[in-house]
């Protein structure tokens, strides 16, 4: 049988549109299954700060996309300095932000020797402080660190597929060896917002969950 060229493109063309539709199928066919992005110690730089760390004028270096718009992993580090301890080559996140932010473990706060609340992103007022130190300069705050709250970023329209809006708090079901429910996880919404939930080390560890791994949202 002879098989033209235009029918061989066709049945190719559609095999790889089903192969694109099977792999987008698990999280569009169900909004309520999230997948997860686990976050290490990180910390987010102010202007004023970055240029006493790195530099005047100094600018960040792009490594990496982060999953949410806009966000990247910069190739500059900095040490973290508490009472205790110091921990090495902390990556800062981009882009610079309006006030500094270090974000945390808990098990992190006893080497430094400081006790981070635990926090949603940007509630710094009587938070922990302790010394950032770069290669041109050193930065005491005196607050700024926290233990990063899990929350769920996701775009206002997906949150309405699930009767969810900003602010509101969800259970999670984690399923696996070691799954359970995770409650009280905040829902942050905005037109920016990519679909993720953000943990911290010791919460995937203790969960057995790793990056872009799914969870399935419960109830409002």
């Amino acid at each position: 049988m002879n098989i033209t060229t235009p029918l061989i493109e066709r049945i190719l063309a559609e095999v790889l549109a089903q192969g694109q539709a099977a792999a987008a199928t698990p999280v569009a066919a169900d909004p309520a299954l999230v997948p997860v992005g686990v976050s290490n110690r990180h910390i987010h730089l102010s202007r004023p700060d970055m240029d006493i760390l790195f530099g005047p004028g100094a600018s960040l270096t792009r490594m990496k996309a982060m999953k949410q718009p806009g966000q990247y992993a910069a190739e500059e580090t900095v040490i973290l300095r508490g009472p205790k301890g110091e921990i090495g080559k902390v990556r800062v996140l981009g882009p610079l932000r309006k006030e500094t932010q270090i974000e945390v473990s808990v098990a992190d706060g006893f080497v430094l020797g400081i006790k981070p609340p635990m926090r949603m992103s940007g509630k710094l007022e009587g938070s922990a402080g302790l010394t950032v130190v770069g290669p041109k300069g050193a930065v005491v705050k005196d607050a700024g660190v926290i233990v990063a709250l899990r929350h769920i970023h996701m775009a206002p329209a997906d949150a309405s597929r699930l009767g969810l809006k900003n602010g509101d708090t969800v259970d999670v079901d984690v399923t696996g060896p070691r799954g359970g429910i995770m409650r009280n996880v905040a829902i942050r919404s905005d037109e920016v917002s990519a679909t993720e939930m953000h943990i911290d080390v010791e919460e995937a560890n203790a969960f057995g969950l790793k990056n872009d791994a799914l969870v399935r949202i419960l109830k409002a």
